[in-house]
């Protein structure tokens, strides 16, 4: 059960100065400044267009997992309502389905129909297999291949060189880069808290067009959190946007909870 709850929290797996207030007499006014333009915001701006813009996604895949070692190949039909929820169906050999996941930016719940028992966690359940810093927002991004948002801030240190874009930099104990391609579509997302013993690093590669947007066909993930390593090899072979769908997740009055 443990192992289809990590599959399932991978896939459907993140200014400092203090403000002052203007006061003003009765019949006087003051205008606040614009904030001025920094050269990265700048050089991020296009970055932000070129970002995958969805209501619904809805793809299949083909997946290969493994976990500590034990190796798993499946199908995967994930629904994301954007900022709402991600829903997962993992199938079996002739598309029997043996556990289905509901994700939130609160909570987490698998139902596992092979041993009719189902779990409910907390979202902060995941930082037991990855880092503490990523969140719901987050996981969506890298369904969809897109950059990770915190990630696109005007302290990130922002590199181009052989056609590539280089962005890094620091989010409190997690330490990232991204690379991009000179369309602006991101190929890595490298995250790791060296004192955690936590890493994660994902690939994007075999872009393809689906209507007007661009996505990775091929989404390698890599998690290592000290001695538990899990590899995620996600194959879209078909993807939709904004397309009306359901996310039915109803748990069977037979079934048992477990931790």
């Amino acid at each position: 059960m443990n192992k289809l709850l990590i599959v399932c929290c991978l896939l459907a797996m993140v200014s400092c100065s203090a403000k002052r207030k203007l006061v003003a007499g009765p019949n006087s006014s003051a205008a606040v400044p614009a904030k001025p333009v920094n050269d990265v915001e700048s050089r991020l701006a296009p970055i932000r267009s070129q970002q995958v813009s969805f209501n619904s996604f809805t793809a299949r895949a083909k997946a290969s997992l493994t976990i500590d070692n034990d190796s798993h190949d499946c199908t995967l039909n994930i629904r994301i309502n954007r900022d709402k929820e991600i829903w997962v169906s993992i199938t079996y050999l002739i598309g029997i389905e043996v556990a289905r996941a509901e994700i939130t930016p609160d909570s987490i719940q698998v139902i596992n129909r092979l041993q009719g028992v189902y779990m409910k966690k907390p979202f902060s359940f995941i930082y037991t297999y990855t880092n503490r810093q990523i969140d719901f927002t987050m996981l969506q991004a890298l369904l969809v291949g897109n950059a990770v948002p915190q990630m696109l801030n005007d302290s990130t240190n922002y590199t181009a060189a052989n056609n590539n874009i280089t962005l890094s930099g620091n989010l409190q104990d997690l330490v990232y880069k991204l690379v991009l391609g000179n369309d602006l579509k991101v190929t890595q997302t490298n995250l790791s808290n060296q004192s955690a013993g936590q890493s994660l690093q994902i690939s994007n590669n075999a872009f393809i067009q689906s209507g007007t947007q661009k996505v990775p066909s091929q989404i390698d993930i890599a998690s290592v959190a000290k001695d538990k390593k899990i590899q995620v090899n996600l194959h879209y072979v078909k993807v939709d946007f904004n397309q009306p769908q359901d996310y039915p997740f109803n748990i069977p009055g037979s079934y048992n909870q477990v931790n």
